[in-house]
């Protein structure tokens, strides 16, 4: 554990076994607890008028569902001041204010999308949605206590936020002393931001027939026992919501949360419908995705399906990097995979050998190793392929699969900056911690959620009927979603049997796609002739060329799981690369490509999944354009220089920007 840590975590025990000792009466207590009363659900307007246009066939929608504001406590501190209909504003097309503020309080940096999103979700943490503007807003009941200004004082680069910190490193959770003698203040507090919130999302939602933009009212339930990150996002269709979010400190394990949203909303009696997305999940330190209940009993078939049903979703890439896969690691779930070192947020990883480099980031252990934000470990099994992978072990033992994940991305910027995942000019996603180079440019020995080892953020693309709440939320409860790194490539995937191989010269690909098998997210029944796909992928026109698809699959076979890629499109070996000095690209590639294939391994007995990737060509890296900008010498710099990233040639200085379907599954019985 790094010392800094050490002496917090120490700090913190203290400070809870003691309290604030010159608490005032709006500052006491070790147990707070903020009263609810009233309906459990708010009601919200379901009128609208028809889409103009639908297409049974379903269109692309391009979405950001991990955003933050002003009202996240782990945003304010960085100067952030827009608020959730500010940034619904910035995904329509409007320009987005950026800290630093001047002394006139006008913002230094400003951004516009090049493209406006076509519907977007502001999830803002539910911890301290009270806390959070108490101790933010002078005058405010509490302002001037003492949970608040250790709070506005704390080390926030580090994650110090004072007393709130604590939250996360005790178990079980307990809420600050803030809001221990006058919990009215923080009701009152919460209710306020809740409302905000919900609003926000209201006024921004297109109820005409033109269909521009759908909002999605959602929350962040911020779960890191230990320092781990176990997060999810909680989104809902948008008929009705519950009247208060339920955080981490009232419910502090998924099977909680899931409780909370039965008796708050699926089960209120009111037309509440929600499904919750883990995000993020290479940090999850082995604890992200185990199939045990918090008694540590294994899963059982209802359990197994209720978890399915609750989550059906999962983040794939966000600004925190890729959780695709992990290679080059000791452990049995590990990959063979080159393109899993794409974006990957720990820097060093420890292979075994003698000669693994001081800092290297460990394997879990059985039951995980903690401190997944500072790099305690990590473990092939809490990223998606791993995942998938212990989800078909799971169906074969228990007769369900807990984690048939369809894939989506996001930004998870804490700005309100949704959908902002261009490479050029990114202006970072935490505020004024990253609002000049030398932050930019930082290397840690551990992982961060600022510098140079971060990234853009990426995208979720749903094929729905039309743009709106009903049809986004239906298409992400089936799993017809992918994921991109932040560009927009337009990707479908088919699994079926029967299909032509001359499918792609078909006009009507599509409509025999849907006919002869399932989209993707979909499942395929027993049969003893092998699945066909189809996979076809058009180039984002603002962004560079395709270079290739692959399908990745996984298999269960004699108890234990296994994985290949096979290459189906393209050319790997095209020669495509990137001039640094300028930035351009060179070399060819595809405007569209794609393939019918046939699993050449497929053993009728053997379930398996199925995904597409598909790669671009390389262009440069947001650091590449940034070292550009600064008309970095390398010659002139040494390892000691604020910019020695853009000259370190064990650093990434382009990328291969990408989507991921989500997966097709083959059960056997």
């Amino acid at each position: 554990m790094p010392p800094r840590l050490r002496i917090l975590l120490a700090l913190s025990v203290v400070l809870w076994a003691c309290g604030d000792d010159d608490a005032s009466p709006a500052d006491a207590g070790t147990d707070a607890h903020v009263p609810d009363a009233g309906p459990p659900v708010i009601v919200l307007d379901d009128d609208r008028e028809e889409c103009a246009e639908t297409n049974e066939l379903r269109n692309p929608y391009f979405g950001d569902l991990h955003v933050h504001t002003a009202l996240s406590f782990d945003a304010v501190t960085f100067d952030v001041r827009v608020r959730p209909a500010d940034a619904y504003d910035f995904a329509r097309g409007d320009t987005l204010p950026l800290p630093p503020y001047d002394a006139s309080g006008e913002p230094t940096r400003t951004l516009r999308l090049a493209r406006p999103l076509d519907f977007a979700a502001v999830t803002d943490h539910a911890e301290f949605l009270a806390e959070t503007p108490l101790c933010w807003e002078p005058g405010s009941p509490g302002y001037d206590s003492p949970t608040c200004r250790m709070y506005r004082e704390g080390e926030h680069e580090v994650g110090d936020f004072g007393m709130l910190t604590q939250v996360f490193l005790t178990n079980p959770p307990r809420r600050p002393a803030l809001c221990a003698l006058q919990p009215e203040d923080c009701a009152a507090a919460r209710d306020a931001a809740w409302r905000e919130i919900v609003d926000a999302a209201e006024a921004a939602y297109d109820r005409t027939s033109a269909c521009s933009f759908t909002s999605l009212v959602g929350w962040e339930w911020t779960a890191a026992p230990g320092g781990t990150n176990i997060h999810r996002n909680v989104l809902f269709r948008g008929s009705a919501v519950p009247r208060v979010p339920t955080s981490y400190v009232e419910a502090p394990t998924p099977e909680q949360l899931w409780d909370a949203l039965d008796a708050t909303c699926l089960e209120s009696g009111a037309d509440c419908d929600a499904l919750v997305v883990p995000h993020n999940s290479n940090l999850g330190a082995g604890i992200m995705f185990v199939p045990e209940t918090r008694d540590g009993r294994a899963y059982d078939r209802a359990t197994a399906e209720r978890r399915a049903r609750m989550e059906p979703l999962v983040e794939i890439y966000q600004h925190k990097g890729a959780s695709e896969c992990l290679d080059g690691v000791p452990h049995p779930m590990a990959s063979e995979d080159e393109l899993c070192g794409f974006e990957q947020l720990h820097p060093v990883l420890c292979t075994g050998a003698a000669d693994d480099p001081d800092g290297c980031v460990e394997p879990c252990a059985p039951g995980g190793g903690g401190f997944g934000f500072l790099g305690g470990c990590v473990a092939p099994q809490d990223f998606v392929r791993g995942a998938l992978r212990v989800g078909l072990a799971e169906r074969m033992r228990t007769g369900a699969n807990p984690f048939a994940f369809g894939l989506v991305g996001g930004t998870d910027t804490h700005h309100g900056a949704a959908g902002a995942t261009a490479e050029a000019g990114h202006p970072g996603h935490q505020g004024d911690s990253e609002d000049d180079p030398e932050e930019m440019l930082t290397v840690g020995a551990k992982p961060l959620v600022r510098g140079f080892t971060t990234s853009p953020g990426g995208l979720t693309v749903v094929w729905a009927e039309e743009n709106s709440r009903d049809a986004i939320f239906e298409a992400m409860r089936r799993r017809e979603t992918y994921a991109t790194s932040g560009t927009r490539p337009i990707v479908r995937f088919f699994g079926g049997r029967g299909y032509a191989d001359e499918m792609c010269d078909a006009p009507d690909l599509v409509e025999q796609g849907y006919a002869g098998g399932v989209p993707m997210g979909g499942e395929l029944g027993p049969g003893a002739e092998p699945p066909r796909f189809v996979v076809q992928a058009a180039r984002d026109p603002m962004n560079a060329p395709l270079q290739r698809i692959q399908i990745v699959k996984g298999w269960l076979a004699d108890g234990d799981t296994h994985e290949r890629v096979y290459e189906v499109a393209g050319d790997a070996d095209n020669g495509a690369t990137v001039d640094l000095a300028s930035c351009t690209p060179e070399g060819d590639g595809f405007d569209t490509l794609c393939a019918v294939w046939t699993d050449p391994d497929f053993d009728a007995a053997q379930p398996a999944f199925y995904y597409a990737r598909v790669v671009e060509n390389p262009t440069c890296r947001w650091t590449r354009t940034l070292c550009n900008e600064l008309a970095v010498d390398c010659a002139a710099i040494g390892e000691d220089h604020p910019h020695w990233a853009c000259c370190d040639p064990d650093r990434p200085q382009t990328i291969q920007e990408r989507a991921w379907t989500s997966p097709i599954w083959y059960y056997p019985e």
